[in-house]
């Protein structure tokens, strides 16, 4: 005797509402914490400050000894702001 069709797509049905849910609860568990958002583009502007300023002085400024490593702690900063920004969801 065949089986029925109802009872297979009821149960797949069943099977893709549970997965879902399961969905939905693993979305909610992924939320990014509340200092993260702000950190990652006070990171971004203090890098784009710092490079702007290294510019504007004459390669002088922020800090006057160590000439181009400036621009390195700059994309530092930059850098730190994309590390942050593959964590936010």
């Amino acid at each position: 005797m065949p089986k029925s069709k109802v009872r297979k797509k009821v149960k797949e049905q069943h099977h893709l509402e549970q997965l879902a849910e399961q969905h939905e609860h693993a979305d909610l568990l992924k939320e990014s914490p509340a200092w993260l958002a702000p950190t990652m583009v006070t990171a971004f502007l203090a890098g784009l400050i710092w490079i702007v300023i290294f510019y504007v002085s004459g390669t002088t400024y922020p800090i006057p000894h160590i000439g181009a490593w400036n621009m390195v702690v700059g994309f530092g900063f930059i850098g730190a702001g994309f590390t942050l920004a593959t964590r936010w969801h």
